[in-house]
C-alpha cells in the first residue's frame, strides 16, 4: 500500500464485509477489518480465501490482513468506513463509530434494507458524511471452523453508492469489486428490497438459488409477494428503480412464465453459481436472527399505514419467525401459502 492510501475500515466482517474487504486488501488497499473473536481467530489461522464468480481463488495471507477486535483501534484514524453489519445492528455500529472515529470519515452503508443510511445519519454527530450503497451480488461464506475462511461470490453486479463526485467509487473499485455512482440511490434500494423479498423464500425452500428460481411454483410465490410489495409502494408514491434492467411492474409477469420461456427471458437471473444461497438462508442455517423485519417487515408496516391487506407477506413473516432458532428444514410452496398469518 502507498502512504497516501485512505484508511478503509470494514465495520462488520461477515460474508459481504469479508468479500469487499478481501478484494480491497488483495489490491493492497489500507483496509482494517473490525472483527468478532471467532472471525479474528479464523483469519489469523489461515488468512482469507476469496473465490470470484469465475471460480478464480485468491488467498489473502494473514500478513496482509489488518484485524481489530477493539472498535477504538479499528476506527481511530478511519477515513472511509464501510458498514456491512446486519440492519438490526446499524444503530449500535453507528454509536461505536461516533465514539471512536474522526468526524471527517465518510461512512457508507453496504447493507440490505432501505433505511440504514437514515439510521446512520440520525445517530452520528454532525460532520460525518454518510452515503447509501447497494450490493447487488450474493456471497456465501464457508462453514464456521473451516480454515482458511472462504467467501465465494456467486452472482454478478456492480456496487452502487451515492457518491456524486465519483472519487469514492473510483477509490473502492479494484479487481473483483466494481463500484459506481447512482444518483437515485433510494429508488435503487427500494428496487433491491423487492428483489430481496426472495431471501426469505430461498431460506424456507432450503434450495440453491438457481434450483429455486428454476421452479415455476416458487417463482409464482415470489411474483405474488412482489405484487403485494409493488401495490404498497405505489400507494405511498414510492418509485423503485428498475430490477435486473426491467421495470418492477413487469418482473412478476416474467416470473410467472413457463420454465422454458423464463429461461430465455431471464437468463441473467438464472446465471448464478451452484453455491448461491440467500443471506437469510445463511442466518437460519447458523441459528442467527434474520433481517425479515427490514425486508418483508417494511412492506407490512407500509401496508398497515394504508390499510392494505398483504396476506402472503404476513404468512412469509410468520414462517420465518417460526423457523428462527430451529434446525433448518425444507418448506414447500403449499405449506407457505396455507400457513397461518
Amino acid at each position: 500500500m502507498t502512504e497516501n492510501e485512505s484508511r478503509i475500515v470494514i465495520a462488520g466482517a461477515g460474508s459481504i464485509g469479508c468479500y469487499v474487504g478481501g478484494c480491497l486488501a488483495a489490491a493492497d488497499k489500507n483496509v482494517v477489518f473490525l472483527v468478532r473473536p471467532r472471525v479474528d481467530e479464523a483469519l489469523r489461522q489461515g488468512g482469507l480465501n476469496i473465490v470470484d464468480l469465475d471460480g478464480t481463488e485468491r488467498l489473502v495471507g494473514r500478513e496482509k490482513l489488518q484485524l481489530a477486535v477493539d472498535p477504538a483501534a479499528a476506527f481511530g484514524s478511519a477515513e472511509i468506513i464501510l458498514v456491512t453489519v446486519k440492519s438490526g445492528a446499524t444503530e449500535e455500529m453507528a454509536k461505536l463509530i461516533a465514539a471512536h472515529a474522526p468526524s471527517s470519515a465518510v461512512v457508507v452503508s453496504l447493507q440490505n434494507g432501505v433505511d440504514n443510511a437514515k439510521v446512520l445519519r440520525r445517530t452520528l454527530p454532525k460532520g460525518f458524511t454518510v452515503a447509501a450503497g447497494m450490493v447487488p451480488f450474493n456471497v456465501v461464506q464457508s462453514e464456521p471452523g473451516e480454515v482458511p475462511l472462504t467467501v465465494r461470490r456467486t452472482t454478478e453486479g456492480t456496487i452502487l453508492i451515492d457518491d456524486k463526485p465519483g472519487d469514492l467509487a473510483d477509490e473502492l473499485s479494484v479487481p473483483g469489486l466494481q463500484v459506481a455512482n447512482d444518483e437515485d440511490m433510494q429508488g435503487v434500494l427500494w428496487g433491491k428490497l423487492l428483489m430481496n423479498l426472495n431471501n426469505a423464500l430461498n431460506a424456507l425452500s432450503n434450495l440453491p438459488l438457481a434450483t429455486e428460481l428454476s421452479d415455476r411454483n416458487w417463482r409464482r410465490l415470489l411474483a405474488d409477494q412482489m405484487n403485494e410489495g409493488i401495490k404498497v409502494l405505489k400507494a405511498h408514491g414510492i418509485a423503485p428503480a428498475k430490477i435486473q434492467g426491467l421495470p418492477p411492474a413487469l418482473l412478476p409477469w416474467i416470473l410467472r412464465l413457463p420454465d422454458f420461456l423464463f429461461g430465455i427471458l431471464a437468463r441473467k437471473m438464472l446465471s448464478v453459481g451452484p453455491h448461491a444461497r440467500s443471506s437469510m438462508w445463511e442466518d437460519l442455517s447458523w441459528g442467527r436472527p434474520t433481517e425479515i423485519d427490514y425486508l418483508q417487515g417494511v412492506i407490512l408496516r407500509l401496508a398497515q399505514e394504508k390499510n392494505i391487506d398483504v396476506p402472503l407477506t404476513r404468512r412469509i413473516i410468520a414462517c420465518i419467525r417460526e423457523a428462527e432458532g430451529k434446525p433448518l428444514r425444507s418448506h414447500t410452496v403449499e405449506e407457505i401459502r396455507n400457513s397461518p398469518a
